[in-house]
């Protein structure tokens, strides 16, 4: 039985992002012209790999200097940043 629609939670659709990344390994150094302070983790996600549109994207959890915890991802297959959250 699914939940009722009200009550189903969805992500939020991802918006383009500005970032400024490291190039050697691709890291956020900056988010929306915000330094990024500490990155808390990153992780890879491929999905959709059965179908006509797959998936791939790091994510990174990071912490700006001003304290603002964001989630954003680079698309490895489109190209460019985007946030989550």
């Amino acid at each position: 039985m699914s939940a009722p629609a009200a009550r189903r939670h969805r992500l939020a659709t991802p918006r383009r992002a500005r970032v400024r990344a490291d190039p050697a390994d691709g890291r956020p150094l900056a988010v929306e012209g915000r330094e990024v302070d500490a990155v808390r983790e990153s992780w890879l996600v491929e999905d959709r790999w059965w179908n006509g549109a797959p998936v791939r994207r790091r994510y990174w959890e990071v912490v700006t200097t001003c304290g603002r915890d964001l989630v954003v991802f680079h698309d490895l297959r489109g190209g460019g940043w985007f946030a989550q959250r």
